[in-house]
């Protein structure tokens, strides 16, 4: 009788039950499955967005499907402030969507991006009062939402709250100031900006160096901002194809078509492939004469036929087979052209259960494989298993071809991992079909078997392999070999190390002064002071001076190594040749000589630091291996005198 008066209550338990197992379970039965339905609705979401149709994008936000990942995508492919803002509205009929991190990262860049200040601050505002339950708004999102808002007084206010609680603030903060004020023709502020990191020990990365060149080409310092894109190599900073974009598009408006042809050679070797934005400026070289250099480019930037428009391709026989809602119910498709939404780290992500299951939906969704898509997949593996199975299998794919720049990229991905086989056999695919390896990639061979621990590898690709990149200049050639000793450092191969380096003088080649302060820090961190003594001789042997920042690596290491006695005569050395360290490394070898024990040479050095006036560098230029300070001051010498005026 008490189990058949409580029955209906267990019948209610049982049904509940399931309901739970049901939402537990992923509905979908791999993450390939699941992107492919993210991304159709995104689609969808996307042609609403430009819809006529007021009421279209209701029916598209009463799926399942819908999560933060397709809302932050949705925003991000918002055509204008108000499509977002009504997007935005309609979310809060929502019920159990709450917004994440990325999605309301995603919809104030909209809102910076259309200049709607008074909507920011309001978001802004919202999310330190805690409306979006656990989102935060950092400095940094800050300081880009006003920086593309182009509202320099939230940004500098943010700066100085920003300032007042780091230590240190990032390169990009740094990037975002001086790129502000660059944009708004403020010069003398902007260079100060990059002197002001520098001082600071920050070292500026690529973005950096592509501010300074698009400010000085858009000054009309042509030559000026080619002299800085020259020296980036010396420092070791990659040169990126916005910088490339940027010149040839300086060069070409002034007609210096030679210039413009000595840059595609050098994207060649740096291995880049171009984008479809530097088409217009290769069709204006072309018709001034020069097709032969331009031919090979233009051909990779046609637009590929095969891509259709999601606003035209839609029919019934894509429908969920689970019988989801119909994702483009109340949307007119032939009335908006769009190309497929496509994101390549998360259809990277979405092939790491690589299966036979898993190859069939990928066949089955017809991706348009480009070398340009193929690339940006790989590069967003992190598994070199599963990028090697995509790799072999989109080589069978129809209309698709590996060519150098996809073979390139997975050539370092593997170098990376330390999978040496599968390097190999590329390599003899590259010579078998008779490829010319950018320049860059062998580096990169080189650096990655240093960070895997594969020294003999490296050094076959150093020996065997580096004639696949054809004629190798002096200057290129004192990288590599650079990029080698690197490496045979980071393998703990010390002697190997000083044979290539013997090996590299013999052949006239002369080591920077990062290489040498590379192999400094690395011999003194193991004590060898022989080694490191005739590394200096090697240094004045070449000309050159140590300068501060060698010395402060070699304080440093001396003192991580317990030698403070040592790193006392370096910094004696150090002050007879008028040079200074920066407060942190006298801090350090104050504290440890006191540890060891010799209070009297602390007590000197204390000496020396007041006959300063108790002034010291907040920082020195410069960074082990790869920036020397000679070249961090050239640069802010060309930029400041080509972008501030004489008096």
């Amino acid at each position: 009788m008490i189990f058949e008066r409580f029955s209906p209550f267990k019948n209610l338990f049982s049904l509940l039950n399931q309901q739970v197992r049901s939402f537990a379970r992923d509905p979908f039965p791999n993450k390939l499955t699941h992107y492919l339905h993210r991304a159709k609705l995104i689609d969808s979401i996307r042609l609403a967005l430009r819809s006529n149709s007021p009421n279209s994008l209701n029916p598209l936000l009463q799926t399942r499907l819908l999560d933060s990942f397709v809302v932050a995508n949705a925003f991000r492919s918002a055509p204008s402030a108000d499509s977002a803002i009504s997007f935005f509205e309609n979310l809060k009929q929502v019920p159990n969507f709450a917004h994440s991190q990325n999605t309301i990262f995603a919809f104030g860049t909209v809102l910076a991006k259309f200049k709607r200040k008074e909507e920011l601050k309001a978001l802004i505002g919202d999310a330190k009062d805690g409306k979006f339950n656990n989102v935060k708004v950092s400095f940094m999102n800050l300081l880009f939402w006003y920086s593309t808002a182009g509202d320099l007084q939230e940004v500098l206010e943010t700066w100085e709250e920003y300032r007042n609680e780091e230590n240190r603030l990032s390169t990009e903060a740094h990037n975002i100031v001086m790129g502000l004020y660059a944009q708004k023709g403020m010069n003398f502020e902007a260079v100060e900006a990059f002197r002001g990191m520098i001082d600071q020990g920050v070292i500026p990365n690529s973005r950096t160096y592509t501010i300074v060149i698009e400010h000085l080409v858009r000054l009309g310092k042509l030559d000026a901002a080619m002299e800085v894109f020259t020296v980036l190599p010396s420092m070791r900073i990659k040169r990126t194809l916005k910088q490339f974009l940027i010149l040839v598009e300086g060069f070409v408006g002034g007609e210096r078509f030679d210039v413009v042809k000595s840059l595609l050679k050098e994207m060649r070797e740096d291995g880049k492939l171009p984008g479809r934005a530097m088409r217009i400026y290769l069709e204006r070289m072309k018709e001034a004469g020069f097709a032969g250099e331009t031919d090979e480019f233009l051909v990779e930037m046609l637009p590929d036929g095969r891509i259709k428009s999601v606003g035209s391709c839609e029919d019934s026989s894509d429908e969920d087979e689970d019988g989801d809602d119909d994702v483009n119910e109340g949307v007119d498709v032939h009335t908006v052209k769009l190309k497929p939404w496509l994101d390549p780290k998360a259809l990277a992500n979405a092939l790491k259960q690589w299966s036979p299951e898993v190859v069939t939906i990928l066949e089955d969704a017809k991706f348009v494989w480009t070398s340009r898509l193929v690339c940006k997949v790989l590069r967003n593996f992190t598994s070199p298993e599963t990028a090697w199975n995509f790799f072999c299998w989109v080589a069978s794919q129809p209309g698709f071809s590996h060519d150098i720049y996809t073979v390139q990229r997975m050539m370092t991905l593997l170098a990376r991992h330390g999978n040496v086989e599968l390097v190999d056999k590329l390599i003899n695919k590259v010579r078998r079909e008779q490829m010319i390896l950018p320049f860059s990639t062998i580096r990169l061979l080189v650096e990655f078997y240093g960070i895997s621990k594969n020294a003999d590898a490296a050094l076959k690709v150093f020996r065997d392999d580096r004639t696949l990149c054809g004629h190798i200049s002096m200057f290129n050639l004192m990288l590599l070999y650079s990029s080698l000793l690197r490496a045979l450092t980071k393998c703990r191969r010390n002697t190997d190390a000083l044979d290539i380096l013997d090996e590299m003088i013999l052949n006239g080649i002369c080591p920077d002064i990062q290489t040498f302060s590379g192999l400094i820090y690395h011999f003194a961190l193991q004590g060898d002071i022989k080694t490191v003594q005739q590394l200096f001789s090697m240094i004045r042997q070449s000309g050159m001076e140590p300068d501060a920042y060698m010395f402060k690596l070699l304080i440093q290491a001396y003192c991580k190594c317990q030698r403070a006695a040592l790193a006392y005569r370096v910094f004696v050395d150090m002050r007879n040749s008028n040079l200074m360290p920066d407060a942190a490394t006298k801090d350090l070898l104050v504290k440890s000589l006191w540890q060891e024990g010799r209070r009297k040479e602390a007590v000197i050095v204390e000496e020396r630091y007041e006959e300063t006036d108790g002034v010291l560098p907040l920082a020195l230029r410069g960074h082990v291996w790869t920036v020397s300070s000679e070249d961090l001051t050239r640069v802010y010498s060309i930029y400041s005198n080509s972008v501030i005026a004489p008096a």
